[in-house]
């Protein structure tokens, strides 16, 4: 057996390859890194993982998990330097438009794209410049993330106010949104977990032009620029790990 066809089948030993994911298992970072979900982000780690991905075929091979391993530390170190959100304590924010569905099915895709690129158009500065990120359009709504509470209710109500001006066809869109604090995992571009699945519940349990936060999020407002009431009958009955008397609360701001 030549040197080459012994360096070959080391690469490709299941053996030896089974060995060095479980390394990466007790690795820092994301043991799954370099799926397509990890690798999905803008950080140098995950675009030098989407560049490397192409050089290999779909056989498992012991050098793929070594190069992996490498960008899977690459990455914790960026997590933990600061530039990328790791684990890090965010507060997460979904909006949604007040009957946009059935407003949309009765204009026609036109004037609902319209208002749609308006609407963007509006919301979307105010979190950029209360240094937000915006993880993903969903909808007629939006999820981002923050490093601080206030930034983030403070981003929700200019955007209300931006959106005083903007109207199609005589519909004037009404801006709901739900804003909770925790610690979202962080995969690629996106942002998962029960710290996302509570904004998410919070923002369809809103009324018209109204935000609901978290106590882990009312936690992180100034009491002196907000005024709070306790939404009544609420529960997180369909987040599990979420206990059901979460308290949830009305913001509106001090003028």
């Amino acid at each position: 057996m030549t040197f080459r066809s012994r360096v070959r089948a080391f690469d490709t030993s299941p053996g030896t390859v089974e060995v060095l994911r479980r390394v990466r298992r007790v690795l820092p970072g994301d043991p799954a890194f370099g799926d397509p979900l990890s690798a999905a982000g803008r950080d140098s780690a995950a675009v030098v993982a989407r560049l490397a991905d192409r050089l290999y075929d779909e056989q498992p091979r012991a050098s793929r998990e070594v190069g992996l391993g490498a960008l899977q530390l690459w990455q914790s170190v960026l997590q933990r330097t600061g530039r990328d959100h790791g684990m890090t304590e965010q507060t997460v924010l979904f909006t949604d438009l007040v009957g946009f569905s059935d407003w949309a099915l009765r204009v026609g895709d036109d004037a609902a794209l319209l208002l749609l690129r308006q609407v963007a158009s509006a919301v979307e500065p105010p979190v950029v410049a209360h240094r937000g990120r915006v993880v993903k359009r969903v909808g007629d709504g939006l999820l981002a993330t923050f490093p601080a509470a206030q930034l983030a209710y403070d981003a929700v109500v200019e955007a209300q106010e931006r959106l005083g001006s903007v109207e199609v066809q005589g519909h004037r869109p009404r801006l709901r949104a739900g804003l909770h604090t925790g610690r979202p995992k962080t995969i690629g571009d996106d942002v998962l977990g029960v710290d996302v699945n509570i904004a998410a519940r919070l923002v369809q349990a809103a009324g018209p032009d109204e935000v609901l936060v978290s106590a882990t999020t009312l936690t992180g407002l100034d009491a002196s620029r907000v005024a709070t009431r306790r939404k009544k009958a609420f529960a997180f009955r369909t987040v599990k790990g979420v206990p059901a008397d979460l308290a949830v609360y009305v913001v509106t701001p001090v003028r």
